[in-house]
C-alpha cells in the first residue's frame, strides 16, 4: 500500500527519485503512465497488469470503449528501477504532466502519483469541480464528498 506526500525532483537525466517507503513495494520494474488528472502514475507490474484486467472487460465493439483502452495503453512504459531507486520519466509522460524539475509525489494506495509541484498546488483538488488547491483543503468538504459515495 502506498500513502504518503513527498515534496523531490527530477534531475537532469530525467530520472525521478522513488521515496524510500515505497521501493520495496514497487519491486525493480514499474509502470509509468498518464492519470486522468495531469499527473502521472507508477504502478506495479501486478497492479497495471490488473487494471488492464478491468479494462479488457470493456466492450471491443464500443468505440469509447476503445478510445480509453488506447489512453491508458498508448502513454504507458514499463521502466527499471535503478539500485539507487530512480527510475527515468520518458519526455513525452514529463511533458504531459509538465514535469520539469520540483514534485510532489504521493502515494494513492494502489499506486503512486507524481506531480509537478505547480500542477499539485492548483489543481490537485481542484479537479472535482471544486475552485480549491492543495492548501485550501477543508476537512468538511472532504467530508460532504464522502457522503455523496454513502461512505
Amino acid at each position: 500500500m502506498f500513502v504518503g506526500k513527498y515534496q523531490n525532483s527530477i534531475d537532469s537525466k530525467s530520472r525521478l527519485i522513488i521515496p524510500s517507503k515505497f521501493r520495496e513495494e514497487l519491486g525493480g520494474r514499474c509502470v509509468v503512465a498518464q492519470s486522468l488528472d495531469k499527473c502521472l502514475t507508477i504502478s506495479t507490474l501486478e497492479e497495471w497488469e490488473k487494471f488492464l484486467g478491468e479494462l479488457n472487460q470493456l466492450p471491443r465493439s464500443n468505440p469509447e470503449a476503445r478510445m480509453i483502452r488506447r489512453y491508458f495503453n498508448q502513454s504507458a512504459a514499463i521502466c527499471d528501477v535503478d539500485k539507487q531507486g530512480r527510475v527515468t520519466i520518458p519526455q513525452e509522460l514529463r511533458e504531459y504532466a509538465g514535469i520539469t524539475k520540483e514534485l510532489v509525489t504521493i502515494g494513492n494506495i494502489n499506486n503512486i502519483e507524481v506531480w509537478s509541484k505547480e500542477h499539485w498546488e492548483k489543481d490537485a483538488f481542484a479537479q472535482a469541480g471544486e475552485n480549491m488547491s492543495a492548501g485550501d483543503i477543508d476537512a468538511s468538504a472532504i467530508a460532504e464528498k464522502l457522503e455523496k459515495f454513502n461512505f
